[in-house]
């Protein structure tokens, strides 16, 4: 039993064999001949002679080209039949060309790349070297010059990237949308973009990129952003945030209204906070609506029976309930939608477009995961220029480069070049025989350097730079993490009912934290009065009153006019400045049955 090789099935052991190897042969020629499913893979690990044999769902195929006797069972009789569209895809499948296999099932396969580098060892062969790669990584140009961990993380930030969200997006009323004005055509393309028809909705515009520091303000991976190409529309976007609310109904025939709220509503806001708002109640298309102010007027019914007047009416004093402009949000009218809710009541969806021009703190990323936030933008007769007059319209740190290893980034920048002066769109698909010495060549016949380095001269001082600079065309995308949409600030505000400090969270007006790493910080700088001043200054502070016999809070009766001790009865009571917190922990000490006595003494 010991030298048979254990057979498992979906993980479970159901028998032994004595010649693995021969049954894993068989199990294959089975299914090439189509006597059993495609999808089902069989591996064998030598290790601890097991054979597994795998039918469940959920399991990631993927289809390569089967090799015999080191040659592709994909002939060129069986290609010309392809192209003609004589034999489909199913029937290779069928026929045993091609075939699919599973991660534990490669384990047992050796691959080839390409037809050339074939041999008798060879089990299969690659249909194209992007089918290693996932759409996403697909994408990326150049993509097998790059450090892996690189090309991850480009691949991620394609979701990230502002472009066009939908056809349909005049129409469309999602909470939060982005629509960028001047996507374009990427010059250096891959075969996965085509597939995808990308160029039909793209997503980035082409930048010209200069590698080089400058005055240190594109340190680390900041990045410098000419001002000029801002203005002529590089990276501006818009941001559209829906707001939506109904005319609801109440037990008792009681509804909502959209209007104008009068003086004579409860938490009426201000004429001025009004003044945006039409004769239904909402807002003009195309009217600016500021912080406060009010998109949708509505008014609720009280939430208690009214009082009978003096003449037996009943008057009903309705509430304010209308919709205003949140804090940072503030933009133009863009839509103004009124539909049917799933009850009959009237729905209004108000859509608010607000401009995002690149500035400070704005995220951009080429598509090889070299991501930066910008650190200056600079007028555009400051910035360095070659000999023809060219200036980037993005310049980032040398530093990048090396340390992460994205030479397909370097790559797409001399192509990108090549293309813009060619005129045309270039294939920079992974595993094409792309390399830096066959474009070189191409660049230098069009008079440039081999290496793509150019002269350049400071914009400040109009000197010549003493070295060359590495100059390109690559495409960026703008990110959708926008600084004006993160900025959080506050100076008062709401505070939480039960410990009355600050409310957390942006939404909420909250005020950002000083957490247990922050206080040590100030300690350690000696900044104390400032971390007193934070902690209880600027949050919960309350003057309490401690009884001096037992130490317990005492009560302050304000109709009275007198302050005691409930405990003891006593009135010899010292005043405290402290924090809320702590006489809510004393509070919740004593129901927990244990009594915290605080020792009131003067302060030596």
């Amino acid at each position: 039993m010991k030298n048979l090789a254990k057979i498992y099935v979906n993980g479970k052991l159901i028998g032994f064999h004595e010649k693995p190897l021969e049954l894993r042969e068989k199990f294959i020629n089975m299914r090439r001949q189509g006597k059993i499913a495609n999808g089902i893979s069989i591996s064998y690990d030598d290790f601890t002679n097991e054979i597994y044999v795998n039918t469940e769902g959920g399991r990631l195929l993927r289809p390569v080209i089967v090799v015999k006797r080191g040659r592709s069972l994909l002939t060129n009789e069986l290609k010309e039949k392809v192209l003609k569209g004589e034999i489909s895809w199913e029937e290779l499948v069928k026929k045993g060309v091609i075939e699919y296999l599973d991660t534990e099932e490669e384990e047992n396969a050796l691959i080839a790349l390409d037809e050339k580098e074939l041999t008798n060892k060879h089990t299969h062969l690659e249909i194209d070297g992007l089918g290693l790669l996932g759409l996403m990584a697909g994408m990326i140009p150049f993509v097998e010059h790059n450090q892996p961990y690189r090309s991850a993380q480009g691949a991620k930030m394609f979701k990230q990237g502002l472009g066009i969200p939908g056809t349909n997006h005049c129409l469309r009323t999602d909470t939060e949308s982005y629509l960028l004005w001047y996507p374009q055509k990427t010059i250096v393309k891959t075969k996965i973009t085509d597939a995808l028809k990308i160029d039909e909705r793209p997503f980035m515009q082409n930048f010209v990129v200069a590698i080089i520091p400058y005055y240190g303000y594109n340190a680390l991976d900041a990045l410098v952003i000419s001002r000029g190409a801002v203005q002529r529309g590089l990276g501006r976007a818009s941001y559209f945030r829906t707001y939506s609310v109904g005319e609801y109904h109440y037990p008792g025939g009681q509804r909502d209204k959209f209007e104008i709220p009068d003086e004579s509503v409860e938490g009426y806001l201000g004429e001025e906070l009004y003044s945006k708002l039409g004769e239904d109640g909402l807002a003009e298309p195309e009217t600016k609506v500021e912080e406060g102010e009010a998109m949708i007027g509505r008014t609720s019914p009280p939430k208690f029976i009214e009082e009978i007047t003096e003449f037996g009416v009943i008057k009903e004093k309705r509430i304010d309930n209308s919709v205003t402009v949140p804090k940072g949000k503030s933009g133009f009218v863009d839509k103004v939608f009124i539909t049917e809710g799933p009850n009959g009541e009237r729905l209004v969806k108000v859509r608010i477009r607000s401009d995002k021009i690149p500035e400070i703190g704005d995220k951009f990323s080429s598509r090889h995961g070299q991501k930066g936030v910008v650190g200056l933008v600079v007028p555009d007769e400051d910035m360095p220029f070659n000999e023809q007059g060219i200036r980037p319209d993005l310049i980032i740190n040398p530093h990048a480069i090396p340390s992460r290893m994205t030479l397909g980034h370097v790559l797409e920048m001399l192509v990108g070049l090549l293309g813009t002066e060619k005129g045309e769109i270039i294939d920079g698909s992974a595993f094409q025989e792309n390399s830096y010495e066959k474009f070189g060549e191409m660049i230098e016949k069009i008079g440039y350097r081999k290496d793509g380095k150019q002269v350049f001269y400071d914009g400040i001082t109009g000197e010549k730079f003493e070295g060359l600079v590495f100059q390109g065309i690559i495409s960026y995308r703008r990110l959708y993490h926008i600084v004006s949409n993160k900025l959080q600030y506050r100076a008062k505000g709401p505070v939480q009912l039960l410990t009355r400090q600050p409310t957390e969270g942006k939404a909420k007006e909250g005020g950002l934290r000083l957490g247990e790493m922050e206080v040590e910080a100030f300690i350690g700088h000696g900044a104390s009065l400032l971390l007193y001043e934070k902690m209880v200054e600027d949050s919960d502070k309350v003057r309490l009153y401690f009884c001096e016999k037992c130490g317990l809070v005492a009560i302050k009766d304000r109709i009275r006019g007198k302050i005691y001790c409930e405990a003891c009865k006593s009135n010899k009571v010292v005043p405290i400045s402290t924090n809320y917190s702590f006489k809510l922990l004393l509070q919740v000490l004593l129901s927990m049955g244990i009594y915290p006595k605080v020792k009131v003494g003067e302060v030596v």
